[in-house]
């Protein structure tokens, strides 16, 4: 056995892990794509931290998601979600998993760009609506007909979330393909000029 073939990494997350180096993998999408069961499930994969934004968010301002939008409203909920995204992405590889609006936020996105590689979990409106209406609590969904408010997102979402670096097709099938998949995205990512 020749010298090159032994740094050659064996198992598609070390492949995976290799392309990464120094960045984070940053989930966006909507609610109910599967950004943190996934998330967690590639960071297991890489060896690396999983962060969900969302929990960060509850663990520093001490009040849940829900709470947050009742108290402050939506934009100042933003500028929050902006800051401590900006603070978790110094200094990788983490996996982090964004709340469904970060990414549509120009300022998180500019953060996302120079933090990481972006990855868009991609669901169509079924699989994300029998994800989310068995719970109630999103905030942006406290609406007279939520699976209507939850199309209106995608409409306005799914342009803004093309811009990530790499799409994942979300769909019915087990959580550890759609994590291979994002490992295999990974190991064979190539930078956008």
């Amino acid at each position: 056995m020749n010298e090159t073939n032994l740094s050659v990494p064996a198992t598609l997350g070390e492949q995976a892990r290799a392309k990464l180096g120094r960045r984070n993998i940053v989930f966006v999408g909507l609610m109910g794509a599967g950004k943190s069961a996934v998330g967690r499930m590639v960071a297991q994969q890489l060896r690396i931290p999983f962060i969900d934004t969302d929990v960060e968010i509850e663990r520093v301002s001490r009040m849940t998601i829900s709470e947050l939008f009742a108290t402050y409203g939506e934009e100042e909920f933003r500028a929050l979600e902006t800051r401590v995204i900006k603070r978790l992405l110094r200094g990788g590889p983490k996996v982090v998993s964004t709340g469904g609006g970060a990414f549509i936020n120009d300022n998180t996105r500019a953060h996302i760009r120079r933090g990481g590689i972006s990855l868009w979990l991609k669901a169509d409106l079924e699989v994300l609506w029998e994800r989310v209406n068995k719970r109630d609590h999103r905030p942006l969904l406290k609406t007279e007909n939520p699976k209507a408010t939850l199309a209106a997102l995608m409409e306005k979402r799914y342009p803004i979330y093309a811009e990530a670096d790499v799409t994942i097709e979300s769909r019915d099938v087990r959580k550890e393909i759609i994590a291979t998949e994002v490992l295999t995205a990974i190991a064979g990512f190539k930078q956008r000029d």
